[in-house]
């Protein structure tokens, strides 16, 4: 008889991911690093190609958290209405396939930084809200 020691997790509103905060700084470091390059290629393609879904996997989740945050703030509020521009964007710019090129890479580069960016904006938006003392 084989019993399993794996549990699967139904989670379709993304509640359990929400909850994880985004390891931020090795990924700072590498948009850091990749936004320094300069001149020629330097690395194989396969390398750029590599770094390139490393990037696109970490904005994405990135995008979700932006996505989660501004769901918090009223819809005419206008910290949600510039997370729902760079969220469109964002979304623009990974459809494109990673290609393993410097110019490539750096996009997404940007792309996280960008998303960081507004994610910070969100936080600082949603912070007065939850200080806020309640009305009974």
């Amino acid at each position: 008889m084989h019993t399993s020691t794996h549990t699967v997790l139904h989670d379709p509103d993304g509640l359990i991911e929400a909850e994880l905060p985004l390891d931020r700084e090795p990924y700072e470091c590498l948009v850091k690093a990749v936004l320094a390059w300069t001149g020629e290629d330097t690395l194989a393609v396969r390398d750029y190609e590599q770094i390139g879904l490393q990037l696109t996997g970490h904005a994405r989740a990135v995008a979700s958290d932006v996505r989660r945050r501004a769901d918090q703030l009223p819809k005419s509020s206008g910290p949600r209405a510039l997370a729902d521009v760079v969220l469109r964007e964002a979304e623009g710019r990974l459809s494109v396939t990673v290609e393993g090129t410097v110019r490539c890479v750096q996009n997404r580069a940007r792309l996280v930084r960008s998303l960081y960016e507004r994610l910070d904006r969100l936080v600082a938006a949603l912070a007065p809200e939850r200080e806020a003392p309640t009305v009974g």
